[in-house]
């Protein structure tokens, strides 16, 4: 399906990534494909129970988006292994990334991991975690990073990407450009951080340099009020971060993604309306929004308004939807 035949609707709904309650195709999670047209769902521990149940909703979610007219879903989870793995027994258990001794371990991980979920229908998973944890500070990320080194963080993230997408699984990099040096969790408010961009470089960007070199489907963005890269506005809504940082500077043209905007760092301090205007001026493709509520639809409708009133922010949106497409094309359609 090109780019210039879809609807105004559906340049806005391809933009969303949400969450919704329920283990079926429910009226709300139709309403969610059929009216917002969204471009993809995220699946928590609310949503799964067997690994039957969770091959049976994947697949009559894409049917239903075929049967709309719509393009096929992103249909992603959280599964780093360790602290944040929403796939509970028989899926396999693994202890997390700081307990990952060699390339080997983030190997057989990341082969596992995808064989799992392609089996039941995802297609995406929000990870590797590529944030540098420092042993000098209690590291909010200390529990999900690889490490203190970045060198270290690079080598066994770029085994997970590299074998996630083999087989066919996109990896998401996170959390860009880096939350390992801040111990203040963004679930419940807004962190900041006072270094320079030389000083971010030196560490944080290494392993998400790398990562673009080798080709990782998306790249999430931290909720993390950079003072000195951006005196306004957090990573996730920032266009000097993911527009001229991310995508000029380092050449990601891949998929950009927010972090959940119902966290306390957005929700605490921005609208939804404001927080969409943002992303939509900053490039970024697209906007995750994890709890079902009027935020989801309220997005929908400032996307599309915006696109109906102005030739450039549509014509951003088209951009943004190619992108979008080019990944579907190559790890989602049939």
């Amino acid at each position: 399906m090109p780019t210039t035949a879809f609807s105004n609707e559906q340049l806005a709904g391809q933009r969303l990534m949400v969450g919704f309650d329920g283990t079926d195709l429910n009226a709300d999670l139709k309403f969610l494909i059929k009216r917002l047209k969204s471009g993809g769902i995220i699946l928590f521990s609310r949503n799964l129970e067997t690994p039957d149940q969770i091959k049976h909703l994947c697949n009559e979610v894409q049917k239903y988006a075929r049967r709309c007219g719509q393009p096929p879903l992103f249909i992603a989870v959280d599964q780093e292994g360790g602290q944040v793995a929403r796939l509970k027994e028989p899926f396999s258990q693994f202890p997390g990334n700081p307990h990952m001794a060699n390339e080997k371990d983030a190997v057989q991980f990341a082969e596992t991991t995808a064989a799992e979920l392609a089996r039941v229908g995802i297609n995406m998973n929000m990870a590797p975690v590529l944030d540098i944890a420092p042993e000098t500070i209690n590291s909010i990320m200390a529990e999900r990073a690889f490490g203190a080194d970045p060198a270290w963080v690079t080598r066994l993230g770029i085994k997970v990407i590299e074998h996630l997408q083999r087989n066919n699984i996109m990896a998401v990099a996170k959390h860009f450009p880096g939350i390992g040096r801040t111990i203040l969790d963004s679930h419940m408010d807004l962190p900041m951080l006072d270094d320079d961009i030389s000083a971010i470089q030196q560490v944080d960007l290494i392993p998400f340099k790398a990562s673009i070199q080798h080709g990782v489907s998306g790249v999430m963005l931290s909720h993390i009020f950079y003072k000195k890269l951006d005196p306004q506005w957090p990573a996730s809504l920032s266009d000097n971060i993911a527009k001229t940082l991310l995508r000029d500077q380092l050449g990601f043209n891949g998929l950009v993604m927010t972090d959940d905007l119902d966290m306390g760092a957005i929700a605490k301090h921005f609208d939804i309306k404001t927080a969409m205007r943002r992303i939509v001026a900053a490039e970024i493709d697209l906007a995750l929004i994890c709890h079902k509520g009027p935020n989801i639809e309220v997005a929908y409708k400032e996307v599309l308004q915006g696109i109906i009133d102005s030739a450039d922010v549509k014509a951003r949106g088209i951009t943004s939807v190619r992108r979008i497409m080019r990944a579907k094309k190559k790890y989602v359609y049939p």
